[in-house]
Formats: C-alpha cells, sequence, structure tokens
C-alpha cells in the first residue's frame, strides 16, 4: 500500500527541525510502507498514485491555504483516505472550536472572537488576541483594550500560567507527555509524568473530536490555580519531538502509529 507523505522537510519552524523528524519517521515507517514524499503544494496532484495520503509535517495551511483547501476538496470528492482524516474537529476545521468548548463549559482558555462579547471573558488587566486565521503565534499580541474586525480575532484572558504542557496520542491512546518548565521557551521541552487526573483532561478533548485514527496533540497550560486548561487540540499536523524521546517510547509510538496505518488502510 505506497503511501504519499506531505511534509515540508524546508519549513523554518521556530525551535523545532521538521525535516529532521519527518526523515527519521519515513525511515522508520518504510520497513513496513512503501511510500513517497512531497510538498504540501504538489498533494493534489500526485495522491491519485497512492492508496493513501499521511499529512504530517506540512507546516501552518495559512502559508498554503489554497493549495490545502484543493487538496481537500479534491481528495474528499474521490474518497482518497487521508492519515489523519479529514473529519477533525480541532485545528483541522479552524480555530472555532475554542468558541465552541467556551461556550459548552469544557476547560479551556475562554475564548471569544468579538470585542463586543469582552464581559464574557474573566476580567484582567491584559488579553491577548491573534488572529482567527493565524498559526505560529503570528500576529499575537497583548493590551488592555482589545479590538479587531467581529469574527477574525481570538480574543482571550492572559494568563500567566505556570508551564505549557502537551499529550500525544495516537488514534485514542495516550503514547506520552511533554512539558516546558520555562514558559517563555515553548519548545524547550523535556519530559512529563501525567496524573491520572491530567489524563483524564486530555481524553476527555480526544474523545471530543470523535476521530477514529490519526496523531492528535492536547496542548494545555497550568493555571495559576492548578487546573489544566487546554491551549490547543492539534489533529492537523502536529509536530511530535520525537528526537527528545528515549528509544523505548519512540518506537512503542511508531509500532502505534503503524497499527493505526494498518487498520485505517483495512
Amino acid at each position: 500500500m505506497p503511501l504519499l507523505y506531505v511534509t515540508d522537510l524546508t519549513y523554518p519552524a521556530r525551535g523545532r527541525r521538521y525535516g529532521d523528524e519527518d526523515v527519521l519517521l519515513t525511515g522508520l515507517l518504510r520497513a513496513e510502507f512503501p511510500l513517497a514524499l512531497c510538498h504540501p503544494l504538489d498533494a493534489a496532484e500526485l495522491m491519485g498514485g497512492f492508496d493513501a495520503v499521511v499529512v504530517r509535517n506540512s507546516g501552518p495551511v495559512l502559508g498554503h491555504q489554497a493549495a490545502y483547501d484543493d487538496f481537500r476538496a479534491r481528495a474528499l470528492a474521490a474518497g482518497v483516505p487521508v492519515y489523519n482524516p479529514l473529519t477533525g474537529r480541532g485545528d483541522m476545521a479552524g480555530k472555532d472550536y475554542l468558541l465552541e468548548l467556551t461556550r459548552t463549559g469544557h476547560p479551556v482558555i475562554p475564548t471569544v472572537d468579538d470585542p463586543a462579547d469582552l464581559a464574557l471573558l474573566p476580567a484582567v488587566p491584559e488579553y491577548a488576541v491573534k488572529p482567527k486565521q493565524g498559526a505560529d503565534s503570528i500576529g499575537l499580541h497583548f493590551t488592555a483594550a482589545p479590538g479587531g474586525p467581529a469574527g477574525e480575532v481570538l480574543i482571550q484572558p492572559r494568563i500567566h500560567f505556570a508551564y505549557e504542557v502537551s499529550f500525544y496520542y495516537v488514534d485514542h491512546v495516550f503514547q506520552y507527555a511533554l512539558y516546558a518548565p520555562d514558559p517563555a521557551r515553548r519548545w524547550e521541552l523535556v519530559r512529563y509524568h501525567p496524573t491520572p487526573a491530567d489524563l483524564a483532561f486530555a481524553e476527555s478533548f480526544i474523545a471530543w473530536n470523535t476521530l477514529s485514527h490519526g496523531i492528535q496533540r492536547v496542548d494545555a497550560c497550568r493555571a495559576p490555580d492548578g487546573a489544566l486548561l487546554l491551549v490547543e487540540l492539534e489533529d492537523l499536523n502536529p509536530y511530535l519531538s520525537l528526537d527528545l524521546l528515549d528509544a523505548a517510547t519512540r518506537d512503542g509510538f511508531v509500532n502505534s502509529l503503524k497499527a493505526s496505518l494498518r487498520d485505517f488502510l483495512g
């Protein structure tokens, strides 16, 4: 079953090396799956020659939105299997899920997309404002008086959290967790050993997303009161930080991914 593996090996991610991770991961997958790598701009044209498409470190969709929309529409129309499946409700579908989770009372950083709704958020000295279509903190700024066009910005209370932590899943199975002890250094990660309460928090969002297969990363922050709050549910192309894992954990992840792909492909 030949796979088309979509990646941008040259994307200059801050604090991460997309190319290195995908060279490592494809080398490990190739033992079981014949595959070819392609840039996200070429995926729509090339996917017809493969049994499935695996979308990995392809960079923020913002940089090639039209090409991604074309790929997505053509894959759905042709019934091409895409991994992760294109039914994700998290970042894959945009940022409106943060508004939905806020409205439904989930443990998420409270979020609105209209400055007129500021009263729905906790009153704080500063708010974080970023473009709804942004990525990698592009356009993020902090202000006491949030503004911007309704429906085009995300507004959240600025939270002085203790740290950020990420939980990594294949299908609905927890694989490992990493965290950044220094909030100012988001990608200087070390191993995190979650408590049962931590895992219950993360798995509530995995269940909410309803993806039957795929790699997901639940990003959270530890609020001043000790609670975890969702920052992002990354279900499109989450970076995995495989270079930070010990061999046993990395091998376990890869074996879980292989099993997931086998099941997904039938």
